[in-house]
């Protein structure tokens, strides 16, 4: 198998229950290349659109990881956890009656704007160069810097009993489910996040992405036509 000139951005459709990582060392073993790398960093339990790099074009990772994200999503409302999503230990359950699909969509509109979020211990940021995760898993809470984000939409799609169908555009560096606690917070119930799929990145869309097993069965050289050249995606002065 001939791939030493497989170079560009190619859209993967990440499924449920893996890691990035994951998704990054199944495709260096499908395509036989190492040079692979991925931007913007999805959680096990979400799924879409991963931008994965490929030969040369892992140099322009840098040029892409401010791109603004856009999410489809369900959150369980009277539920909080220590994840903020469905995988954490259940922290508190609250009674959910009388919260209603207006007061959800007005609520929304307050989120809004700029803002600072703090990050969740469960995720890989370091502090002090440890994971937040690794110290979380051993029952630590450490002070973590707010980030500075920003919400450019966050619209309530529909209400069902006690789960909540939404969709946001961010800033990079936003946690969803941080999001959708906070939101939890604010309605005096809970709430955690019980699915997410990211639809796009920047200008990247999810309708373009391959899922991992279209990869799989697709010949290389059909392969080869589906990837992105870097030099549609960044200036050609950037790439050498």
């Amino acid at each position: 198998m001939n791939t030493g000139n497989l170079d560009g951005v190619l859209l993967v459709n990440k499924p449920r229950g893996i890691t990035s990582h994951d998704v990054i060392a199944k495709l260096r073993y499908l395509l036989g290349i190492k040079k692979i790398g991925h931007v913007g960093t999805l959680d096990p339990m979400a799924t879409g659109l991963l931008i994965v790099l490929i030969g040369r074009t892992t140099k322009i990772s840098q040029y892409l990881i401010d791109l603004s994200k856009s999410y489809e999503g369900t959150m369980k409302l009277g539920i909080s956890t220590d994840s903020h999503d469905m995988e954490g230990r259940i922290l508190e359950n609250h009674d959910v009656e009388g919260i209603s699909l207006e007061g959800l969509k007005n609520l929304a509109g307050e989120f809004l704007g700029d803002q600072y979020q703090v990050p969740p211990m469960f995720s890989a940021k370091k502090v002090n160069g440890q994971k937040l995760y690794k110290l979380a898993r051993k029952g630590k809470t450490i002070d973590r810097e707010p980030r500075f984000i920003h919400i450019s939409t966050f619209e309530i799609a529909d209400l069902r009993d006690d789960e909540v169908d939404f969709s946001v555009h961010c800033s990079k560096g936003t946690y969803v489910r941080t999001l959708v606690n906070d939101f939890g917070e604010r309605l005096k119930c809970g709430a955690h996040l019980n699915r997410l799929c990211r639809t796009k990145i920047g200008d990247f869309s999810i309708n373009d992405a391959l899922t991992m097993e279209e990869i799989s069965q697709t010949p290389i050289f059909e392969l080869s036509k589906r990837l992105i050249p870097a030099y549609d995606v960044v200036p050609s002065q950037i790439i050498g």
